[in-house]
């Protein structure tokens, strides 16, 4: 069986879209999937089960429609995808500050990047840069004051789910666990 790392958009934020990740880790094990584990409340999963991507991302949203009533937005990724967006982190000085640091992550690299329009988001503090389906952002002052972290995917035209450094390492240190 493979090891996946699924990563949810917008669970569990300001009271909506609520998934209690024990019932969440209890109704895929009862599908089928095997060592379901999760990290923190945000919506990060790593499992074991066999099948492609699209098919197994269907299965679970599938799940969540059916248990918590409404249809999740979420990107599959396997440990070697994961791992390697970690080893190509143009930043690596910021990892000793992990907040700081977020790689947003996305199931194909955008074809039209708006990368002119991200940089006059950017405050003078601030760095990013795109590699292929990865989106790496440096906010030594706080992603919650970045403009550009709250407005990039529009620019980047394709959906795109954020993690920061710490919660990255984290859940592929739980895969690879598996």
């Amino acid at each position: 069986m493979q090891v996946w790392i699924a990563l949810f958009r917008g669970i569990n934020v300001g009271g909506n879209n609520i998934v209690p990740m024990a019932e969440l880790r209890a109704a895929l094990s009862g599908a089928g999937f095997a060592g379901v584990k999760t990290y923190i409340q945000s919506g990060n999963l790593v499992f074991q089960a066999e099948g492609d991507r699209e098919g197994l991302r269907q299965k679970i949203a599938a799940i969540v429609e059916a248990k918590f009533g409404f249809e999740p937005k979420l990107m599959l990724f396997s440990c070697d995808d994961i791992e390697a967006a970690l080893n190509a982190n143009p930043f690596s000085e910021a990892e000793a500050d992990p907040k700081s640091l977020h790689l947003m992550f996305m199931d194909e690299a955008p074809n039209d990047p708006d990368l002119k329009a991200i940089g006059k988001l950017k405050s003078a503090s601030e760095s990013f840069q795109l590699l292929g389906a990865v989106f790496y952002l440096h906010a030594p002052d706080g992603i919650g004051r970045s403009k550009l972290a709250t407005r990039a995917e529009r620019f980047l035209g394709v959906p795109a789910t954020g993690r920061n450094w710490r919660s990255a390492t984290k859940i592929l240190e739980l895969a690879n666990a598996l």
